[in-house]
């Protein structure tokens, strides 16, 4: 496909390998890996610590490059942006969600989820409104004035979700979404994750350890030493 007409969604690797360097060897994170994921797609990265799941995300997401190959989103080249287009491929084209919810514990949950959009320009009663509707949409409209410590680890994890979703990023990467999360609310949150990519036709990648959560994705990709070793 042409690379500027490529959906704006769809993600790709092409021959990628990502080392890294120490004083005794060089670590092999990612060997020589093509990969693709097209918009509409929820995709499930599994596998052991240190075969490559993180890297991969690092990668789409912007916050590292590759050594070798080429790592494109919407027909782009992520791994030769300058840090400027960098900084707003992150803050309009992906959507992350962590372990560790990343909320700013003196913000409410509106608060939070207006930042990101007041930093792209969006005018305030816009803000507002959009932030509502998101937790709205995750059950959670009723506690947007309550901060971080004042809510439940399912709840703090499904407001890090609508944080994902504020600037409406066509690509979602999920880094452990549910391991701070007990078995209810993992199940939750990975629901919600798979019908992003199904009702909204965003491109869902999400990487973890969890069998029970992994399961349920349509696209599993098993993952070994810096491969995807087969995929179910």
């Amino acid at each position: 496909m042409n690379e500027h007409t490529e959906p704006d969604a769809s993600v790709r690797l092409e021959n990628v390998s990502k080392y890294y360097e120490t004083a005794a060897q060089r670590v092999t994170a990612l060997e020589n890996l093509s990969w693709a994921v097209k918009p509409g797609e929820a995709v499930a990265l599994m596998g052991p610590s240190g075969c490559g799941k993180s890297t991969i995300l690092n990668l789409l997401g912007g916050m590292d490059r590759p050594t070798k190959g080429g790592v494109f989103a919407g027909g782009r080249d992520v791994g030769t942006m300058s840090e400027r287009q960098l900084e707003d491929y992150r803050l309009r084209k992906v959507g992350f969600v962590f372990q560790f919810f990343n909320l700013i514990p003196s913000l409410s949950a509106l608060e939070n989820l207006e930042l990101p959009m007041l930093m792209a320009g969006m005018a305030a009663h816009e803000r507002k409104q959009r932030a509502e509707d998101l937790l709205d949409s995750v059950g959670l409209k009723a506690k947007g004035y309550k901060r971080p410590e004042e809510l439940s680890g399912g709840e703090q994890q499904r407001v890090a979700v609508c944080l994902a979703l504020v600037n409406d990023p066509p690509i979602i990467l999920a880094d452990e979404p549910t391991g701070n999360l007990d078995s209810n609310n993992a199940k939750i949150i990975t629901n919600i994750l798979i019908d992003l990519a199904a009702k909204r036709n965003k491109t869902v990648i999400v990487a973890s350890h969890d069998p029970k959560v992994v399961e349920i994705f349509p696209r599993v990709c098993h993952m070994r030493d810096g491969l995807i070793e087969r995929v179910s």
